[in-house]
Parts: C-alpha cells; structure tokens; sequence
C-alpha cells in the first residue's frame, strides 16, 4: 500500500488565513482601545466613598465655594413644568353623535319588528330584546318595551332619540361619560310617565360615548415646549457651608453635591493620565500577541477563544480598577486564580501563567498605597491555581485547587506581614483562605458554566457530566437500542487510548463516543446490531435507496435529540462528523447492480452522508475508531494479524476517499492510532478453541468465501449481516 504524505493535512503545516489575521487584530484594537479606558476611569465612589443612605460620622463642610449643574435640581424643576400643562382636547366630533343616533333608531326598528311579530311567543321576543348588542337591559325594561301600547312606543322611541341627540350634542370626555348618564333622568320630558322615563333612560345611556378626545401630539408638544424652556439649574455653595451635619443619612441631593466638590481630585493633566496605561496596554496587547503567535496559534485560528481571552483581561483589569486602587486590605480578596483556572479549561494551560503575572503587574500599576507584596502575592496566587488544577478539570479539582490557593495566599500574607498586630493579621489570612476557597472556586465554576456555554466552548466539566450512565440520552440509549449503546462504549474505548496516544483530547472523543450514534434510537431495528438473533433483517424488504435514507438519517436524528437535550457544539460535531461525507456501500451496490438490469444509471450522492468530513483529530479519531469497531465486530477476524490487516483497510479506505483531508492527522498520528486499535481489539476478540459446530460452521464460511459469494470490503453494511474478511491487504506503513 502507499501511502502519499500530502494526503493528511499536518498541524506544522498549517497557516493563519487572512480572515483569521483580520479578526485577530480587530481583536487586539478592541483590547488596546478599552484597556486603557478601564485604567483612566476615576469613580466618583473613590473620591468621595460615600453612599446615599450611609449616616455620616462628622459634619461635613465646603472647603470651597463651588457651583454645579445640579441634574437632580434640573430634572424636578422640568417634571414640574411638564406637569403643569394640562391635556389638551380636539373639539367634540358630531361623527360620533350621528353613528350613535342612527344606532338608536336602528334599535328601535329592531324592538318594532319584534314586537309587531306574531308568530313567536313573549319568551322569544324577550331573549331577542336581551341579545341586542351595544345595550343591556334589565328585565322589567324589556318586559315594558314589549308590553307598551303603539302610540306610548312611538313616544318613547322620539323622546329616546330626542334625549340622545341633546346628550351627545354637548362635550363628553372619557372622564365625563358616567357622570352624562347620571344626568339623564333629569333631562327626560317632565311630562313623560315613569315606566316610558325607566325605558327611555335605560335604551339611551349605554349609546352615551365620548366625542371629544385628548390632542396627545398638541399636550406633548406643550409639555415638551415647557420642559425645554427650563434651564439647567445651577445651585451654588459657599466657602465652609454646611452639606451634612453629623449623623444624618446621605440623600441624592447630598451625594451629588459630595460628588461636584470632588475634594480629593488631583489636578492632573490630560497627557500624564491618558499616556502612560495606553503606552502599558499597547506593550501587554504587543507581547500577548508575539506569545500566541510563537506558542499557540491556534488560539488565534479559533475567534470563540481569542475574544473569550480578550474578555478575560478586560473583566479582571476592570475587577482590579475596583479593588486595587484604594490600597486597602481588600485587595487580597482579588481573585486572580479564578482568572487562572478559566484559562487553564477554557483556552490554554501555559498561557495562564503568562497572563496572570501580565495582569498582577497591571494591578501594581494600579496599586498606588497597596499592601507590601501585593504583585508576588497575585502571581503565586494565579500560578498555584494553574498548577493545582492540571489535567484533572473536574468540579473536585476545582474545590481542591481553590484549597490550594487559599493556603499559599495564607502562607505569602503571613510572609509579608508579621509585623501587624493579631487582629489585623487574623483578617487578612481570613481574606487570603476566603479569596481562594470561595472567591476563586466560585467565581471560575460561575465562569465556566457561564461563560463557556455563552461563547459555545466545551469544558471538561460538561464533559464529566455529559460521561454519566445516569445521563437520560444514554438511558434511552441503553434501553432503546443496547446493540448501538455497547457499540458506543467500545467505540469509545478505543478512541480514547489512541487520542492519548496522538495527544489530543481524550475525554472529548470518549464522550462524543458516548454520543455519535444516538440517532439510531428512532429507528433501532433497523441497525444490525440492535436485531436479535431470528429476527427477519428488515432491509431485505425495502429498496436499496430507502434502506440507505434510513441509515444516513440516523445523523440528522442524533443532531435532533442533541438540540433537544442541548448536547455542547463538541458533541453535535461527533455526530455530524463520524462517517463524515463517505458513501453507504453496501446499498449503493446493491442499487447499482440493480440498476444495470433495468440499463439505469444511480445517483451516488443519493447514499452520502452529508457531512461535513471530520474537521479535528477528535472526530478524525472517532471516524476510525467506529469503522474499526463495526468491521471487527462483523468479520470475526480469528488473529491478532486479521484484526490488525482490517484496522489497516478500515484506516487506509477513509484516507484514501479523502475524509481525513481536513482534520490534522498525521502518517505518525494513525500509526499509533492503529496500535491503539490493535491492543485493545484483540483484547475483545481474542481466538477462542473453536468446537465442532463452530468448526463446521467456519468450514462452511470459508467455502462461501473461495467460491467469490462475500464481497471484498470491510466495512460492514449498516444494517446487513456483515461479510467476512476476504482478503489481506499489504501491510501498513510502520512510520512517518
């Protein structure tokens, strides 16, 4: 067999394309341009470290006079002026009046026709008058309406329209509209009868409706014109007026004037405050970027994780602008291994130590009266979160990583400060223990959990959890297709030893193992190794095409449950990626064959998977890793030299089609791959004596095969009893 180099896309080999340069600086211009703001800021709460509500100790005097645009001030005198425009309204609209009288006399008209019908009895007229829309009724009017003679029904019915008519005719707003239909009893004719007064008022208030309506565009125009004629207001204060007195609560307008005095505010120059952090930020972006370029570049390949990192910084610069500045013993409580630990899981281990000093130097910056030590302090805290963590990222590893750090900052607190006295001492190291244990711990799991899924990267702590039986997808699994459920967990068997063995991320593979083939739980029985034994195989009934779309949709079913139960975008990419864009063989040459007896041609993309190919070593692994499995599982091989001759076709078929063209495996990589493979396979299917029947029935195999009956391939047919090994292929490539 020969193998081409170029056939495999190398890590060395690979470069940053111009799109990955363009976001890369985009990237660091964001960070140099917002750094240095996050440096320049000056809170007013540093000045005057007051709040509204906070009872002061002293009275508090101007040491100056000073005036200031009070906001406070401004905004009550415009409300007021606001407020003191009232609503203005259109003048009444004689539409409304008109629509409401012709609904009058159409009512009436209706009442007339009911009452004139002499066909329906009391009941049916009475239900007709009580489901007249618009107007409700009580029963001793309607029993009025129908019993009044003609000539008191044509009165009641002029006087009604008469009444509505001077009702509407004057101005009725929305507020006035209950107190119109009080009055109306009063404007009936004083020589009508009571029972005609009950009836008439009773058909007429419910058509009384507002025909004037407020002018919201003309009010606000008013309001707006008077809150614009209102100028700033401008409160001024003398040389040692009295702001607070002693033992009064702080209120807004207090604070603001607190805040205009601005007591401790140094005069310094625009020039000295602007050049000196934008100068350090542009160093710290120049020597951030040189590292990844040199040690990591694949962090600049991957925009998720370069403005995750970007984030980082400025959320802890900005978290140390708080804390820092103010040179108290809160500083110890800056908790720079969480910074630490979200790098190490998050986007690299050796970048973390790089970093974490970076951002202890900016805190010196920043710590103009800070404690003694303070820079070592932050570093050693950030490096023994680092280091603590390691490899194992669990939730465990995180709690005795914070424990780690909350006895070093212990030890570097002590080590600095043995002079203060007991009770000082006995705070800070309570600071430096809560800083680690607590601070760190909480703020890197909040981090992780966070903002992991919100920038869509996978942690190793997904991954632990996503690695339990208990996980309701892999119970479903177990129960629904535990032929594909044991095929899965030896898949990931041998995925993980060979990512250990290539260096890649084998809890990722091992999990995305877990998961690749959850798919075929909508349709389990047609899956070969999901069929108990007698079973008919069910594809023997269907077309080749079919049979196909079924075993091809088990990817687009597995990608479905992974949304529903919202599986990490590394899990979705196994299932997507695990037979890659490859062709389901054994149906497609079922089709073909059967298609050279009708002289019809077959369409090959109609038995693809839709892919994409595998883009990473993880899902180039678990490509293999499956084939492997299945082949081996199929064929039987009865020695380590037929298992290790199929994992070679399996490995030299998907490199041959192209599938491993986009995912960074080297010659070297599936070596040791296929040694992997190779160890625990024949650890599963190790020769066993073989008694008579089984003799006879490989007997019986073998014949089949010599008379050309099994189809060359490894590959076992999704779904189809697999054939058995028929040839020996050359003897793979020992080495790069």
């Amino acid at each position: 067999m020969v193998v081409k180099a170029n056939s495999i896309k190398t890590e060395s080999s690979g470069r940053l394309s111009n799109r990955h340069i363009l976001y890369a600086l985009l990237i660091a211009l964001a960070f140099a341009g917002i750094g240095p703001l996050i440096l320049i800021y000056q809170s007013p709460a540093r000045v005057i470290n007051l709040e509204v509500g906070e009872v002061v100790s002293e009275d508090i005097f101007a040491p100056r006079h000073f005036s200031y645009i009070s906001e406070i001030e401004t905004t009550a005198a415009r409300e007021r002026a606001r407020n003191s425009v009232a609503t203005k309204y259109n003048p009444p609209d004689p539409t409304v009046a008109r629509q409401q009288v012709e609904r009058l006399r159409k009512i009436f008209d209706y009442m007339e026709t009911v009452r004139a019908d002499p066909y329906a009895s009391l009941a049916d007229k009475f239900e007709w008058i009580a489901a007249i829309p618009d107007i409700n009724l009580s029963d001793t009017v309607i029993d009025q309406i129908l019993i009044m003679d003609d000539q008191d029904w044509t009165e009641t019915r002029q006087e009604s329209l008469a009444l509505l008519r001077q009702a509407m005719s004057a101005e009725i707003r929305d507020s006035q509209v209950a107190a119109t239909r009080r009055q109306l009893p009063t404007k009936v004719s004083l020589d009508t009868p009571e029972h005609q007064s009950n009836v008439i008022v009773a058909i007429t208030e419910d058509l009384i409706k507002p025909n004037t309506f407020a002018d919201e565009v003309g009010t606000e125009a008013e309001r707006q014109a008077a809150v614009e004629a209102v100028e700033p207001v401008s409160v001024s204060i003398g040389r040692s007026e009295l702001i607070i007195p002693a033992g009064q609560a702080i209120g807004p307008r207090e604070l603001e004037a607190l805040q205009a005095m601005n007591l401790e505010q140094p005069n310094v120059s625009w020039i000295e405050r602007f050049v000196p952090p934008t100068v350090l930020i542009l160093l710290v972006t120049a020597l951030v970027s040189v590292y990844l370029v040199q040690y990591v570049p694949r962090v600049l390949t991957d925009t998720k994780r370069l403005v995750l990192l970007a984030f980082f910084l400025l959320m802890f610069i900005a978290i140390a602008k708080a804390i820092i500045p103010d040179g108290t013993v809160i500083v110890y409580l800056y908790p720079m291994a969480a910074l630490a630990m979200m790098i190490v899981i998050l986007i690299d281990a050796q970048l973390s130590f790089i970093l974490t000093t970076i951002l202890a130097f900016i805190a010196g910056y920043m710590a103009i009266n800070g404690p003694p030590g303070l820079v070592v302090y932050l570093i050693l805290s950030g490096w023994t979160g680092a280091l603590a963590l390691g490899r194992g990222q669990r939730v465990n590893s995180l709690i005795w990583a914070g424990i780690y750090v909350g006895l070093v900052n212990t030890g570097i607190i002590l080590a600095f400060n043995l002079t203060s006295d007991t009770a000082s001492l006995a705070i800070l190291v309570f600071e430096g223990l809560l800083n680690g244990i607590l601070l760190s711990t909480g703020l890197a799991l909040i981090g992780l959990l966070i903002i992991g899924n919100l920038f869509g990267i996978t942690t190793h702590i997904q991954l632990t959890d996503l690695a339990r039986p208990t996980h309701p997808l892999l119970r479903q699994l177990l129960l629904k297709a535990p032929g594909t459920y044991h095929h899965s967990l030896m898949v990931s068997n041998l995925a993980e030893q060979a990512a250990e063995r290539v260096g890649a991320d084998s809890l990722l593979v091992r999990v995305m193992a877990y998961y690749h083939d959850i798919g075929k739980m909508q349709r389990p029985y047609f899956f070969i190794e999901n069929q108990p034994d007698g079973m008919v195989n069910v594809h023997e009934k269907l077309e080749p095409q079919i049979s196909a779309q079924i075993i091809i949709s088990h990817v687009k079913d597995g990608l479905d449950l992974a949304n529903k139960y919202r599986l990490p975008p590394a899990i979705k990419a196994g299932i997507a990626q695990h037979h890659g864009s490859s062709v389901v063989k054994f149906f497609y040459y079922q089709a073909v064959e059967a298609a050279k007896e009708k002289n019809q041609e077959v369409d090959e993309a109609a038995f693809r998977y839709p892919g994409p190919k595998p883009q990473t070593k993880e899902n180039g692994i678990l490509m293999l890793a499956d084939g492997s499995e299945s082949a081996v599982r199929a064929l039987k091989p009865r020695s380590t030299e037929e298992i290790d001759e199929l994992v070679q076709k399996i490995i030299s078929h998907h490199l041959s089609s192209g599938q491993l063209d986009e995912c960074n495996l080297t010659i070297s990589d599936l070596y040791k791959i296929r040694m992997a493979f190779v160890d625990i396979l024949q650890g599963v299917h190790h020769p066993r004596i073989k008694y008579p029947e089984e003799v006879k029935t490989a007997a019986s195999q073998e014949m089949e095969r010599e008379a050309g009956d099994q189809p060359e391939t490894p590959e076992a047919a999704p779904g189809k009893a697999a054939p058995t090994l028929a040839t020996r292929p050359a003897k793979w490539v020992q080495s790069e």
